[in-house]
């Protein structure tokens, strides 16, 4: 049964090469008490401390907070793209994240090409990737453009074809950074179609946006993130009341 486990999980990135004070005081005035500077000089960000988190089947959470709360660290953890640094992390179940689709893409490559390498990014068999690539190419739109060299397609094409190939399954857990809109007004419709497909059938959804009507339509629990740590926890209307009420000046 999918489910995911955080306990205590931290996340900390040293910063080399960081003895400048006024990158340490930029720092810490961007990101408030996740900065830590030592007698020496050195510079250790914190994003996420002692996260603990149980999300069984049937959860949709909401991760609310302002930039550089730690919403993003938080969903790369639970993508496995981050190890904790301390504590632990456990994830069952097939991932999608949504974060970063155009990673583990190679723009000298074919679309058809990247199809497989993307598609064994994200966990799937080179058998099942290949035979993904006939959908793709459909769902994406792009035509004979599927055989020619990624560096040949503007933005959007590329986001569309990253967009196929990421959503190409529906998997056990949903990882989305806000509410993913590709290319034009007709396409875009398609994709949404296809996430509001993807969110329904997913067993665990954990969702990161500023939306407060986005989280009511799609979240069932929220928890709130200050400077990496987690401030609160609990129902939808009662986090965003408290992330509200913490905006006001």
């Amino acid at each position: 049964m999918p489910s995911i486990k955080l306990r205590d999980a931290s996340v900390a990135f040293p910063i080399y090469n960081s003895r400048s004070r006024s990158l340490r005081s930029s720092l810490l005035a961007r990101v408030g008490g996740t900065v830590q500077a030592d007698d020496g000089g050195a510079v250790t960000v914190r994003a996420l401390q002692n996260i603990t988190l149980d999300l069984a089947p049937g959860d949709r959470l909401a991760l609310v907070g302002h930039n550089g709360a730690g919403k993003s660290t938080l969903l790369r953890v639970l993508s496995g793209a981050y190890e904790p640094s301390t504590g632990a992390a456990e994830i069952k179940g097939r991932v999608s994240s949504l974060l970063d689709m155009t990673m583990g893409m190679d723009m000298e490559l074919t679309g058809a090409d990247n199809v497989v390498l993307r598609g064994v990014f994200l966990g799937m068999s080179i058998a099942e990737a290949r035979s993904r690539i006939p959908e793709v190419e459909e769902f994406s739109e792009l035509g004979g453009f599927m055989h020619l060299p990624m560096r040949t397609y503007s933005s959007g094409m590329r986001l569309r074809l990253a967009f196929a190939i990421s959503t190409a399954r529906v998997p056990d857990i949903l990882l989305m950074d806000e509410f993913i809109s590709v290319g034009d007004q007709t396409f875009a419709r398609k994709a949404r179609e296809r996430l509001e497909h993807m969110i329904d059938n997913a067993r665990i959804m954990v969702l990161a946006s500023h939306s407060a009507q986005m989280i009511r339509q799609y979240c069932n629990r929220a928890i709130l993130l200050q400077g990496g740590c987690v401030a609160r926890e609990g129902a939808v209307d009662e986090i965003l009341a408290a992330y509200q009420q913490g905006q006001q000046p």
